[in-house]
């Protein structure tokens, strides 16, 4: 099966499971949601007016966030199920969002600069090539516009679920792999039902410059915890960060081919 068939299905299951990243924003995320949704202050003081798309990021939960904050938002996702929670906040809340369901590197239906922000949730990971991702984004945010993507680690998705009789955990998956991921079971870091794929840091980071982006800044979300049980997240993540975050920004010229970077190892506009 097609890892977009297959993923449809899972994540509408996972959202019929009501599993934790299929539960739409709470009350008190409204209550200052410009805060909620820029911990990393890299949205400035305000998004009112500004042209955003929410990147395979249904859910109910980012789209109504960055619409209550003033954004004129889109969002987009495989899933009709989570796409139903967007609507079904949105009516609520009174939130005008655009709901559009097509896979994330398929964005035909938007013009070139469409957007002044692109923000995707942990979601490229399920995709096989992340590069068409990349182009479709780069076609349509507006020169100097901004993206923002948080991804899964390649390391993590390396790493064992379960801690060996140590408490350590082990590196079972080879980096340099084709295909899905073996599924697991009980896993905090990985959902269940999907295809997953392993991207590399030069997928990751050397794609994104590649289809025509500076990178800004880069960060791991800090969820290590020293004083929990062993095998939990908080645990396995002192080992292994998670997730990347990046900020990256759109410029007007085309970037030279990979392979000549520059002095910093990042393209300079």
């Amino acid at each position: 099966m097609s890892h977009l068939p297959h993923n449809r299905q899972a994540w509408d299951a996972l959202v019929a499971r009501q599993q934790r990243h299929t539960r739409p924003a709470r009350d008190e995320d409204f209550v200052n949601p410009l805060a909620t949704i820029n911990a990393d202050g890299w949205l400035g003081d305000t998004i009112v007016g500004k042209r955003v798309l929410c990147l395979a990021a249904g859910g109910g939960r980012h789209s109504v966030l960055y619409a209550a904050a003033g954004a004129i938002v889109t969002v987009v996702d495989l899933s009709p199920s989570m796409l139903a929670l967007d609507r079904a906040v949105a009516v609520e809340r009174q939130l005008p969002v655009r709901v559009v369901e097509t896979s994330m590197d398929d964005l035909g239906m938007f013009l070139p600069g469409e957007f002044d922000l692109v923000v995707q949730p942990v979601s490229s990971c399920y995709i096989p090539d992340i590069a068409p991702m990349y182009r479709e984004v780069a076609r349509v945010l507006a020169v100097e516009g901004t993206y923002i993507s948080q991804h899964k680690q390649p390391a993590s998705l390396q790493t064992s679920v379960e801690p060996n009789s140590a408490g350590r955990y082990e590196l079972i998956e080879p980096y340099y792999r084709a295909g899905p991921l073996p599924e697991v079971r009980n896993s905090p870091h990985r959902e269940p039902g999907t295809l997953e794929y392993l991207h590399r840091w030069q997928e990751l980071v050397g794609g994104l410059c590649a289809a025509g982006f500076v990178i800004e800044d880069l960060r791991e979300p800090l969820h290590a915890k020293t004083e929990t049980e062993v095998g939990s997240f908080g645990q396995r993540s002192q080992f292994v960060a998670p997730y990347v975050r990046i900020k990256a920004r759109r410029v007007a010229r085309n970037l030279p081919n990979p392979g000549t970077m520059s002095t910093g190892g990042l393209w300079l506009p």
